[in-house]
């Protein structure tokens, strides 16, 4: 009850729907007990992050995932290329 403190203090509250805990570093495959919120909610722990389209995964060292950006660009290079590639001159293919 102690640790959110400082967030009354400051009038801030944490949003239990957006935030979530992680752990990078040796022990980060480690069992840990949800944390408690003054109001009593939980969060919860996971194994990725996502943080301004870039994802954090849970790790021994810091290490972002560019899988969903590589799947992305090509979702969207193969919906404009599937409306284009077939009607547009090979230069411009």
């Amino acid at each position: 009850m102690m640790r959110f403190a400082q967030l009354h203090w400051l009038d801030m509250s944490i949003n239990v729907k957006k935030s979530a805990c992680m752990r990078v570093g040796p022990r980060f495959n480690a069992k840990c007990h949800n944390i408690i919120t003054a109001e009593g909610h939980e969060l919860t722990w996971v194994d990725n992050i996502r943080y301004l389209g870039v994802y954090v995964t849970a790790t021994r060292t810091f290490h972002c995932s560019i899988q969903n950006a590589k799947r992305s660009f090509y979702r969207a290079f193969n919906a404009i290329f599937g409306k284009v590639g077939r009607v547009a001159s090979e230069d411009v293919t």
